[in-house]
């Protein structure tokens, strides 16, 4: 007899969620899920997928690049967000 093991895959919460789904426009089509170059994404079929270990993102963007429906965007964290200004600029 065959033993079947079932995994239960939950959402980890964490300081940083670079993935961030409109679920109006989310299709489903899981395209995001497939280019995901760390596997972060997890599909789910009626529903956006599930972003597993958001600490491993790198902030590629192909998951963003790969929806068509504009349903994706990258939240980077705070430190990458910052405005490096050239002393020359500041000069003037």
């Amino acid at each position: 007899m065959e033993n079947k093991k079932e995994f239960i895959l939950k959402e980890i919460s964490s300081s940083v969620m670079p993935v961030v789904y409109d679920p109006e426009k989310c299709v489903h089509c899981n395209s995001c899920v497939n280019v995901c170059q760390v596997d972060i994404l997890y599909p789910r079929k009626d529903d956006t997928p599930i972003v597993v270990y958001p600490g491993e993102c790198y902030y590629c963007g192909c998951c963003v690049m790969a929806c068509t429906h504009d349903a994706i965007k990258l939240r980077h964290p705070l430190m990458n967000q910052t405005k490096f200004i050239l002393k020359s600029d500041v000069e003037k």
